[in-house]
């Protein structure tokens, strides 16, 4: 179990006394402060959010296929080659 970290930092929340209302039912019924209902859902909330961004699971099958994917060549994109190769407004004008 990771050791207790003390508090140093502070989020303050403007809120509608109905939304204060229903955070501190909910807090009642996990028998938690309010200030600790809003921190732990807020960072299970946030785990949430970020999982797909840090974590990914895949079966074998599955794996194989992302690994062939990112060792195959990039395929041509002809369009966004041009795309890339036409001038903008932000190039130079030409001196010719």
């Amino acid at each position: 179990m990771p050791t207790p970290q003390a508090r140093s930092s502070k989020l303050d929340l403007r809120l509608t006394p109905e939304a204060k209302a229903r955070l501190s039912a909910a807090a009642r019924e996990r028998h938690q402060s309010v200030s600790q209902f809003v921190l732990s859902s807020a960072l299970e909330r946030a785990d949430e959010t970020l999982a797909d961004r840090q974590h990914f699971r895949l079966d074998a099958e599955r794996w194989s296929a992302f690994m062939a994917a990112l060792d195959s060549p990039p395929r041509a994109l002809p369009r966004l080659e041009r795309l890339l190769r036409e001038p903008t407004s932000f190039d130079p004008p030409d001196s010719a």
